[in-house]
């Protein structure tokens, strides 16, 4: 895992963003990991190939939010996603990770024992999910 820090954004990072948020938001999203003192870009890295990114933003010292996680299409289910995860949970000493998801992305956050709570249709005909993860203590 690397931490992205460049100004400008790669065409690898672009690629993989644009599979965790819209299109129109990738360069707005990239900008708040450059500037902003508790967000963090890192990415995943396979034989030199950028092939997966996770986003995270601190909301104090012991929690953290999922912004963002992608994972090359070629890539899933290989565990990527989950390495990520982990990573984050070792890299930092934190005590509860936060995601919000939708019905594609939900299960991965079960398999990683994720408490999942619905948020119902926050969009129309978009149901949102709260993903709560408690680190076990050491």
């Amino acid at each position: 895992m690397i931490r992205i820090t460049s100004k400008i954004i790669s065409p690898s990072v672009r690629e993989l963003l644009s599979y965790a948020t819209s299109e129109a938001k990738i360069d707005q999203e990239y900008e708040q990991y450059a500037q902003a003192s508790n967000r963090i870009l890192y990415g995943f890295e396979n034989a030199g190939t950028m092939v997966g990114c996770i986003g995270v933003e601190f909301l104090n010292a012991s929690d953290c939010e999922i912004k963002h996680i992608a994972v090359s299409p070629t890539e899933r289910g290989n565990g990527i996603g989950s390495k990520m995860v982990q990573f984050i949970c070792e890299k930092h000493s934190l005590r509860n990770i936060f995601a919000e998801t939708d019905k594609d992305a939900v299960d991965f956050y079960r398999k990683f024992r994720f408490k999942i709570i619905s948020l119902g249709e926050k969009y129309p005909g978009v149901e949102r999910f709260f993903c709560e993860y408690e680190i076990p203590n050491k």
